[in-house]
C-alpha cells in the first residue's frame, strides 16, 4: 500500500511541474490560443 501511495504522489508532483513548466517557460503551440493583432492600420479596417 505505501509503494501506491509514492507512486500517486510522484504522478501528481510531475502534473504540477509540467503545467508550471507550460505556464511559465514554455507554451506547446497546440495549446496556445489564436490571437490576432486588430491594430489601427494594420488589419484593413478603414480607421486610418
Amino acid at each position: 500500500m505505501e509503494i501506491l501511495q509514492q507512486i500517486l504522489v510522484l504522478i501528481t508532483f510531475l502534473i504540477a511541474v509540467g503545467y508550471l513548466f507550460t505556464k511559465f517557460i514554455w507554451m506547446p503551440p497546440f495549446m496556445r490560443k489564436n490571437e490576432k493583432v486588430k491594430a489601427c492600420g494594420v488589419s484593413g479596417c478603414g480607421c486610418d
